[in-house]
């Protein structure tokens, strides 16, 4: 199972700092992503970090912003968040498989979201 957490309110140009814990599963085995919704739209993809070599992917709209990186407590990956908008605001899911791609139905495990809001 994934469990996300670090979410919360902040103010626009803010910074977060999301964690993903693991538990039944070693996360080092897998790529681990970030996907995201807002209400009253579809899902997206924010970050990923690929398990072959530790390789990085952004989408368009968080690029140069977010940082994901596995961390120094084993089982945890996180998502260091800066210069948040109101865009930003959303459910912050992460999710665990085998490829690094932006196609939520290619993600095998799936955490229960924790609520980013930016807003002044």
């Amino acid at each position: 199972q994934l469990q996300a957490s670090g979410g919360g309110l902040v103010q626009p140009g803010g910074s977060l700092r999301l964690f993903c814990a693991a538990s039944g599963l070693t996360l080092d085995d897998y790529s681990v992503g970030w996907f995201r919704q807002a209400p009253g739209k579809e899902r997206e993809g924010a970050s990923c970090i690929s398990s072959d070599d530790g390789s990085t992917y952004y989408g368009d709209s968080v690029k140069g912003r977010f940082t994901i990186s596995r961390g120094n407590a084993k089982n945890t990956v996180h998502l260091q968040m800066n210069s948040l908008n109101p865009e930003d605001t959303a459910l912050y899911y992460c999710v665990a498989g085998h490829r690094c791609e932006f196609e939520a139905s290619s993600w095998r495990y799936w955490g229960q979201g924790t609520q980013v809001t930016v807003s002044s």
